[in-house]
């Protein structure tokens, strides 16, 4: 896998809406949040031409959406990309895009959710890429960023030095919605609910492999497209997943893992990582969703050898981790250690 080149401090950064158009629906909230990641890291956010577009006009225009991707790949004055926002059609830009452009030329690329059809196309072109915060969600975070995101963006996209361990995050979760139309609520800190840990659900020993995945809603999406790996490029991969805000009910995680399972993916990757449910889901529900992940791969798919972590700290609460695909990772069991063998970037 190709590895893009570290981040600096004075770098330029293009703000990506690839999907929803929320910056243009909640400007308020795209300029927090642009704040925020420029006074981190020191770096300068940029808009392209459709950044801040109406939503109504973004929807309706995939192709502009794909130019602008197009113009932050391309254009040399730009360092990295940074997602905006998820939303629920980022599959649309596919017919629009040249895919090589990514691996000539390879730059960090970060967000989550719908952006997994995103990183499934870098992963294609053998570049790594990076599941983490976006703009509105992540780095707009109410009432200033969480130390645990800082620290893990600056881990994985601003040094070259191998991350090694990824510990669960010690000073709470979150959820809670305070709704964006009202500015206010920018400056209000979310309640964060205690953390718990990860759940090392099932395993023995030491596994290692390269992880690939996203959100699970948005994987489904993926089947039967160019972009879906092949079971070859599944083989010994530590597989990732999570849920949306639309709130994903166990039963239906455990109709998705068993259609993942038919295709065979069980019986290649060597490991699965599990966020929190999103979509504000009461705690006291979240073992439901251990269990339905159990009955499918441990019970119907014979899989009990398989480490199993759930409750992690990425995906649809906050604040989150970051992942970079297809970089290798490590699962201890017996001493419940995750770690990142080798250096994101150049």
């Amino acid at each position: 896998m190709i590895k893009p080149k570290a981040l600096k401090p004075g770098d330029k950064i293009a703000a990506l809406t690839s999907s929803f158009g929320g910056p243009g629906l909640f400007p308020h909230r795209y300029e927090a949040g642009k704040r925020q990641l420029e006074d981190a890291f020191q770096i300068k956010v940029v808009e392209l031409e459709h950044t801040l577009a109406a939503p109504d006009f973004l929807q309706k225009h995939p192709q502009a959406r794909a130019d602008d991707f197009t113009r932050a790949l391309t254009d040399p004055s730009i360092d990295g990309i940074v997602v905006t926002i998820g939303g629920d059609d980022s599959i649309r830009l596919l017919p629009y895009l040249d895919r090589t452009l990514i691996a000539k030329h390879p730059k960090v690329f970060l967000g989550y959710s719908d952006t997994t059809v995103s990183h499934f196309m870098y992963f294609k072109a053998g570049v790594i890429s990076f599941y983490g915060p976006s703009i509105l969600s992540g780095f707009g975070e109410n009432g200033g960023l969480h130390r645990y995101l800082v620290d893990g963006v600056r881990r994985t996209i601003f040094s070259t030095e191998i991350p090694e361990e990824i510990r669960p995050n010690g000073d709470g979760w979150t959820e809670e919605f305070l709704d964006w139309v009202v500015p206010a609520h920018q400056t209000q800190r979310r309640t964060l609910n205690p953390s718990a840990g990860w759940n090392w659900l099932q395993g023995e020993g030491v596994v290692s492999g390269a992880l690939l995945g996203g959100c699970l809603e948005v994987v489904s999406w993926l089947r039967g497209t160019e972009l879906w790996p092949t079971i070859k490029e599944w083989r010994d991969k530590i597989l990732f997943l999570e849920t949306s805000e639309e709130g994903m009910s166990a039963g239906m995680v455990a109709r998705e893992l068993r259609t993942l399972g038919a295709l065979g993916l069980f019986d290649s990757v060597s490991g699965v990582l599990f966020g929190r449910p999103g979509g504000r889901i009461p705690v006291d529900k979240h073992k439901e969703y251990d269990d339905a992940v159990l009955r499918i791969i441990r019970d119907e798919l014979g899989r009990s050898d398989l480490p199993i972590v759930t409750q992690m700290d990425f995906g649809h609460t906050d604040p989150i981790m970051t992942l970079p695909i297809g970089v290798c990772a490590e699962l201890d069991c017996d001493n419940r250690r995750f770690s990142l063998l080798e250096s994101a970037v150049s």
